[in-house]
């Protein structure tokens, strides 16, 4: 059988898929193709259309926006994903994240490398506490939770949360206040981080609109998918400073170059969508989605089946 592996993978779970498998690295001979493993690769329609053989597409991490799940269900094409596998490693960028922009780490650390400061613990470089504050959860899923977990236990934050899929008692549950309306949170939170998929009512979530409902002290994070925080807005938000900063892992246009107008600000920072870029969890991922596209050419039920 032939897997078309888009990007890099673990070595070990590449050695473990050659072992079963011929690897592909193109759609040359897509109308062949058994599966596809992808990380950021467009599998369209039209690639799942020509792909005749095609009997699993198998994502490395979790969302799924770069793959037509429509195509893959009208042509009973299984969809698994690795919905656990980075969850820690995102949860903690967002929290590294929230103590950068809080202490203006990066930008401290780009100027020390240039002209530096005229005095030390510069009066324009202070910063804010993460501890005590509230938090404000756009999306409750796997990785917000573990976010506030940490920021719970570390830094005695409040938890509050907005989820139209999450029920109060179940948000209760983990220890989350549930908001009903997104403004009513945006104006109670000190801290916005930004969770979900990518999807039509999504995007742009997070717009000019949304702006005029933070707080002046306000910082946000979006290490989930470019899109949902329109960026012309968050651009216009920062520059007039109704919030204080912002941090994103996520882009529209990936990976960020300074021809993105965000990078031209000084209370902002960005990341190339690191967030599961660790060793822990590459392993994770690679080996998961291995196992499970296998399993689905041998015959059994994958464990991760987003449809």
């Amino acid at each position: 059988m032939k897997v078309y592996l888009s990007e890099y993978i673990y070595p070990e779970a590449e050695a473990l898929l050659r072992e079963h498998v011929e690897v592909v690295e193109d759609f040359d001979d897509v109308e062949h193709i058994d599966a596809i493993i992808l990380r950021a690769a467009e599998v369209s329609r039209d690639i799942i259309s020509k792909a005749k053989n095609l009997k699993v597409i198998g994502k490395h991490g979790v969302g799924c926006n770069t793959i037509d799940l429509e195509a893959a269900k009208e042509y009973n094409i299984p969809v698994v994903n690795t919905p656990l596998a980075n969850t820690n490693s995102v949860a903690e960028l967002i929290v590294g994240l929230m103590l950068n922009i809080s202490r203006n780490i990066s930008y401290c650390d780009a100027k020390d490398r240039k002209e530096g400061f005229s005095r030390i613990a510069p009066p324009e470089m202070t910063g804010i506490e993460l501890t005590g504050k509230t938090v404000g959860l756009v999306g409750t899923g796997n990785i917000a939770r573990r976010a506030g977990e940490i920021l719970r236990n570390g830094f005695q934050v409040t938890l509050i949360g907005y989820d139209p899929y999450c029920s109060e008692e179940q948000a209760a549950k983990w220890g989350i206040k549930k908001y009903d309306d997104l403004k009513d949170m945006l104006e109670a939170s000190d801290i916005v981080n930004v969770s979900v998929p990518l999807t039509k009512s999504t995007e742009n979530m997070i717009s000019t609109e949304e702006f005029e409902h933070f707080r002046k002290n306000a910082i946000l994070i979006n290490a989930a998918r470019g899109g949902i925080v329109n960026e012309d807005a968050l651009y216009t938000a920062l520059k007039e400073k109704k919030l204080r900063a912002a941090a994103c892992d996520a882009f529209v246009q990936e990976p960020p170059t300074g021809e993105n107008k965000l990078m031209s600000l000084d209370n902002f920072c960005a990341t190339p969508h690191i967030g599961a870029n660790t060793e822990e969890a590459l392993v994770r991922m690679g080996m998961e989605v291995v196992k499970e596209v296998l399993d689905v050419l041998d015959g059994k039920d994958p464990i991760h089946r987003v449809v």
